[in-house]
């Protein structure tokens, strides 16, 4: 049952919730009842009250100064907006064993002085009203309220909820937490369920804050053209995305519009067939390294007097064939980047910055047609892995003493491996390897190598890509041949599980993208559209 106050109306003083204790009792001690002439044929009144049974309306033709009706076994279904309108003195209302089970928004509009409304064996379906003013809502057969009914009644006393079992699920969550927090003297609120739950009191429910939140990805923005990879940057609290996009031959830089809420043109870099876009922030310089399938690569730097991206250096022809993987790392605060080649003649290269410009530092390693580069911390201590389809991945590690990479192992029985990347979750190191043909697969550091823990069937996939917003750590499967897949972290299981199913035509990366409070990840697409999609809670009490 509810009571709106406000509006169209109301009781201005603080309306105290009664426990049904019958008509009977709540009869004004009057004077000998004097029937008056306009009483209606199944009421009884006196000259401040009423009591009506059975009635399938409410009296209309009566004194306009009643301050007591009560409604006993009434026929009728609903309590109707400004139903009571006409009786602006009345202080007490009771509704007895009514059939009624809905009650509109306005039921109680324009009664100004309703100090008391009772309430007692209804069996309620629907409640319709914004909030709730004061009620008993005792043996109403209840198994729900809406949320925050009772959010605006500051001055509420007490709630008898007697009578009525809840459904202890998400949606008594907003109901849990108010109890949590009223200074209202409120009844036991038992539950009918869940099964676990039932005939449990809802304040011992202990699953709210884990269960009645989800997440979900939606489709942001999507942009009118196709890409291979796309990186991310902050510079002066703006936030810039690079994608690449070698059929329009460009690079094009995106920044983040705090005022529109999306992602527009900011600049465009302009070569042949760009596969990778890599943003290099060092101080207060930006760099973009620009790998090119043909021309060669060059690396940009941002120009704060032509407000736009110029041509820095060109990286070595000789060592740069086919480059399919651009790596920015660091090793004792020197910056880095590992640029992966895919071509017999290529070297798989690391540079170093020198306070001017990059400049080839270490050839890794000849024909092995290396298609991804990751860089990972191990134990404390600085690790390269290659990937390619010509054999197992294979771990360099850093030498302290030459300062190179130098071979440390591989991960065995991995062949045909397309990428490798690593996350971390509670402390514990993951690594994702992709895998074109077979089953991809998830494996973990034990302290001494890396055990597999799980295995995605991923046929046509070109990317396994992990990411993390806040808590919730994914995995995001591309493929060529079917829907891609989104798996979420299973805590419990402690194992990836189907969450979603997304449709990018011909994925090649999925990159997170974090800005404004709200967190994205872009799907690039080799034959179809770049898609924005968003990371949002949804809140299943609501």
């Amino acid at each position: 049952m509810a009571l709106r106050r406000g509006g169209g109306g109301g009781a201005p003083g603080r309306l105290r919730l009664l426990l049904l204790l019958g008509a009977a009792c709540l009869i004004p001690p009057s004077a000998q009842v004097r029937r008056l002439a306009r009483c209606p044929a199944t009421c009884s009144c006196t000259k401040e009250s009423i009591i009506c049974v059975g009635s399938s309306w409410v009296p209309r033709i009566v004194p306009g100064d009643i301050s007591s009706l009560s409604l006993v076994n009434g026929t009728f279904s609903e309590i109707k907006d400004r139903m009571f309108s006409h009786l602006p003195s009345l202080q007490l209302l009771l509704l007895n064993s009514n059939s009624f089970t809905v009650i509109r928004d306005d039921a109680f509009a324009g009664l100004f002085h309703l100090e008391y409304l009772v309430t007692g064996h209804e069996i309620i379906t629907t409640l319709k009203c914004d909030f709730l003013g004061s009620s008993s809502l005792a043996n109403n057969h209840i198994k729900a309220l809406p949320r925050d009914v009772f959010s605006d009644l500051d001055s509420l006393i007490e709630l008898d909820l007697r009578g009525n079992k809840f459904e202890c699920d998400c949606k008594a969550k907003w109901l849990y937490l108010w109890l949590k927090m009223t200074n209202s003297t409120v009844s036991d609120v038992l539950c009918i369920g869940p099964p676990e739950y039932q005939e449990k009191k809802l304040n011992d429910v202990t699953s709210f804050d884990y269960e009645c939140t989800t997440t979900d990805f939606v489709v942001h923005q999507t942009l009118p053209y196709q890409s291979v990879s796309v990186d991310t940057f902050n510079s002066k609290n703006d936030v810039y995305v690079a994608i690449a996009q070698p059929s329009m031959e460009n690079c094009m830089v995106l920044e983040w519009d705090h005022i529109e809420m999306n992602f527009r043109s900011y600049d465009n870099i302009t070569g042949q067939s760009i596969v990778g876009c890599k943003a290099i922030l060092i101080d207060s310089q930006v760099f973009v390294v620009v790998a090119q399938l043909f021309g060669g690569s060059h690396i940009y730097k941002y120009d704060e007097n032509w407000t736009k991206f110029v041509k820095f250096q060109d990286i070595e022809v000789s060592r740069i064939s086919k480059p399919n993987d651009i790596e920015l790392f660091q090793i004792d605060d020197e910056t880095f980047f590992v640029i992966a080649d895919s071509s017999k003649a290529g070297l798989s290269t690391v540079y170093k910055w020198n306070s001017k410009g990059f400049y080839s530092y270490q050839s890794l390693h000849e024909w092995f047609r290396d298609t991804d580069a990751e860089f990972v911390d191990i134990d404390g201590k600085s690790h390269l892995i290659l990937s390619s389809r010509s054999q197992v991945p294979i771990i360099l590690q850093w030498n302290k003493s030459s300062k190179k990479f130098v071979p440390h192992g591989d991960i065995p029985n991995m062949e045909d491996v397309l990428a490798v990347k690593s996350f971390r979750m509670q402390n514990a190191l993951y690594l994702s390897l992709t895998r074109f043909i077979g089953d991809s697969r998830v494996m973990k550091w034990n302290g001494k190598q890396f055990v597999e823990i799980q295995a995605l069937p991923s046929r046509g996939a070109m990317t396994l890509q992990p990411f993390s917003f806040k808590d919730n750590h994914y995995l995001a499967l591309g493929s060529d041949y079917t829907f891609s897949q989104i798996y979420q972290w299973d805590k419990e299981k402690q194992l990836f599980k189907k969450f979603k199913e997304i449709y990018v035509q011909a994925p090649r990366s999925f990159t997170a993208v974090s800005t404004d409070r709200r967190d994205f990840f872009f799907a690039s697409s080799f034959k179809g559209k770049t898609k924005i999609f968003e990371h949002i809670i949804v809140d299943l009490s609501l």
